[in-house]
């Protein structure tokens, strides 16, 4: 008897080690719980969200917000996101964040499970504030909320909130057809999404959609100059505003097959070629996307996008003769020093997307002498994820809440504040900063699935919570791994 119990206890000691690292979302098989990182990629979004929180909120140390959103001008305003660890609402940043969660939804929904649920809802909270802003006032698009001057000097929860907070919009007097041609991306990619599951809305999207694309075709501008401090030096439109009405056009195209979008996008002349995919640069995007008709429909009209599209990837892949890419040693794609990861997720979205349309058609090109096919942009695609799920030098997710080791102090006000609910009265403007910003300690609420800024090129990671560059998630940065998660998802068991 007490020889039985003595060899059993590996066996029980091993299956009880087995299931924690299943419970905590740990490689598993010899890969991560791809499930459990797209359900808190989702999450995540809950605990961005600004207005008046629903019943069925899961992120319960949110509160309400921002009720009076709009007021400056007279209008509702409220709902949408807090695009990062501060309580300012940037129409350009959140429109590319609701385009690419719709984008993902399209291409990988059938591979969500429930979680295409959740991805709705996400990018239903979004669409709604867009609606809001597109129709308040007649030849008026709204493009943000709050003061991110003084809101940057103040660290408090939105729940707090005491600056102000201003409105922003661009017309024909004040053109901003970047913004524009990126709230017209994200209605239409959007009303793909609803358009099975609500076809009344999924309409009123597009009926939208065309009219703001119309109103950023008549009256182009950059909203860099219209806005100034309102948007700079935060999210500055440094490339133009062509790739955006490239964009627009490509998507409202997708949505319509009106030939209207065709040829106003293969005469607008966005043809420089790039490196790069985010919420400012859509040229890549914009490519991928329209090659899919050549390489899903062999519709040769798209064959120069198709050809871009390689050229994007060639600068991609580590070993092309024409990449311009650098990685770190332990394998992360790197770009810039600041956010890295924004451009990791956006361009592996990219990565698996072209492959999926690659792999339709069983097509290959080539990199010089360096033959691609689904398999190779899938590799490095993976490879990306796996690395930022904790398959790195320093086995750190950069996924909070996912893993055993992930950042535990991210910059972030409301996750790094007590919230309403422990601590009923409000923190001021500055009382935040030496108890809850300047502190070691780690944050006492758990933003579940936020992706923060990430290593540095030596995959190196402090957790620091003053180093933004770093240490702060983003609502872009999400949303453009959620498809590439779902992909992964329903590929690999776990």
């Amino acid at each position: 008897m007490g020889k039985r119990i003595t060899s059993s206890s590996p066996c029980l000691l091993f299956l009880f080690f087995f299931f924690s690292l299943v419970l905590l979302g740990c490689p598993s098989l010899g890969h991560p719980n791809y499930k459990d990182a797209l359900a808190k990629s989702i999450l995540f979004f809950q605990g961005q969200r600004s207005g008046r929180l629903p019943t069925g909120q899961q992120i319960t140390w949110r509160s309400n917000s921002g009720l009076s959103d709009g007021s400056f001008a007279h209008v509702d305003l409220t709902g949408g996101y807090y695009d990062a660890g501060d309580n300012v609402k940037f129409n350009f940043p959140m429109a590319y964040t609701t385009t690419m969660l719709s984008w993902g939804t399209l291409e990988y929904g059938k591979r969500m499970g429930p979680e295409i649920q959740n991805a709705q809802a996400a990018i239903r909270w979004a669409t709604d504030y867009f609606i809001k802003c597109a129709t308040a006032t007649p030849n008026t698009l709204y493009v943000g909320v709050g003061d991110p001057t003084t809101d940057h000097k103040c660290w408090e929860r939105p729940e707090d909130m005491d600056t102000a907070r201003k409105v922003y919009s661009v017309s024909a007097s004040k053109p901003g057809s970047e913004v524009a041609g990126e709230t017209v991306a994200a209605l239409a990619a959007a009303s793909m999404v609803f358009r099975k599951v609500d076809p009344k809305y999924s309409r009123l999207l597009l009926t939208i959609a065309k009219k703001v694309m119309q109103f950023a075709m008549q009256y182009r501008g950059a909203y860099s100059d219209s806005l100034g401090s309102a948007v700079c030096p935060f999210y500055c439109s440094y490339s133009g505003y062509k790739d955006e009405l490239l964009w627009g056009a490509a998507w409202l195209w997708r949505a319509t097959n009106d030939a209207s979008y065709l040829n106003f996008l293969q005469t607008l002349g966005a043809n420089d070629a790039t490196d790069i995919f985010s919420w400012d640069n859509k040229l890549a995007g914009a490519r991928v996307l329209l090659a899919r008709r050549t390489l899903v429909d062999d519709d040769k009209r798209f064959e120069s996008f198709k050809q871009q599209a390689e050229d994007f990837m060639c600068r991609i892949i580590p070993n092309s003769p024409s990449s311009s890419t650098s990685y770190t040693q332990g394998g992360l794609m790197f770009k810039l020093a600041e956010s890295n990861l924004q451009y990791v997720t956006s361009i592996t979205f990219l990565l698996s997307t072209y492959a999926k349309y690659m792999s339709a058609s069983k097509y290959t090109f080539n990199c010089g002498n360096v033959r691609v096919s689904s398999s190779t942009l899938r590799n490095l695609a993976k490879q990306q994820v796996d690395y930022i799920l904790g398959e790195n030098p320093l086995k750190m997710s950069y996924m909070v809440g996912f893993g055993a080791n992930f950042p535990k102090r991210i910059h972030h006000r409301g996750s790094s504040i007590p919230s309403k609910a422990s601590h009923p009265q409000a923190f001021g403007c500055d009382n935040g900063f030496q108890s809850f910003f300047y502190t070691s300690n780690p944050n006492p609420n758990t933003l579940i699935g936020a992706i923060v800024g990430g290593p540095n090129q030596n995959d190196g990671f402090s957790d620091d919570r003053t180093d933004y560059s770093h240490s702060e998630p983003a609502t872009y940065i999400n949303a453009a791994i959620v498809g590439p998660l779902a992909y992964l998802a329903g590929s690999y068991s776990s």
